[in-house]
């Protein structure tokens, strides 16, 4: 493995580990995938949820079953396609998902409290850079 990608793997999960929300939920990661993906993508379905977490299409149903119950998800039907299921998360789906999946915005601000304009900036645009090019691999 290139050098640079393990360095750079490293530093996101130091980053990660030391700025994370505390986790409230007892969660599995596979919940959290699927949070993601309903977040991130549109018209998501129990087909492409298999698809997406490599499952059969009835763990899927069971994963979005659970979800549904637990308050994260609603479902609803496609407007062009009736027979299919679309989710949606919830403000609570939402909320679970921010914390379990993004850094803790008190702790950054004191990190970036710390950099100088420069350095900011810097950290701002190669974030944005790697955001923007990651989207092009799916």
């Amino acid at each position: 493995m290139n050098s640079k990608v393990t360095l750079l793997n490293q530093y996101w999960t130091d980053i990660y580990f030391h700025l994370h929300y505390p986790h409230k939920e007892k969660i599995s990661h596979q919940v959290v995938r699927i949070l993601q993906l309903v977040d991130k993508q549109e018209d998501i379905g129990i087909n492409e949820i298999a698809s997406y977490i490599q499952v059969s299409h009835n763990t899927a149903s069971e994963h979005a079953k659970r979800m549904i119950e637990k308050g994260y998800v609603l479902k609803g039907r496609d407007p062009l396609d009736e027979r299919k299921v679309i989710l949606y998360l919830t403000d609570l789906g939402k909320e679970v998902l921010n914390r379990n999946t993004s850094l803790d915005e008190d702790k950054l601000e004191q990190v970036l409290n710390k950099l100088d304009n420069d350095e900011k900036y810097i950290v701002e645009q190669a974030l944005k850079i790697l955001s923007e090019r990651a989207k092009q691999c799916m």
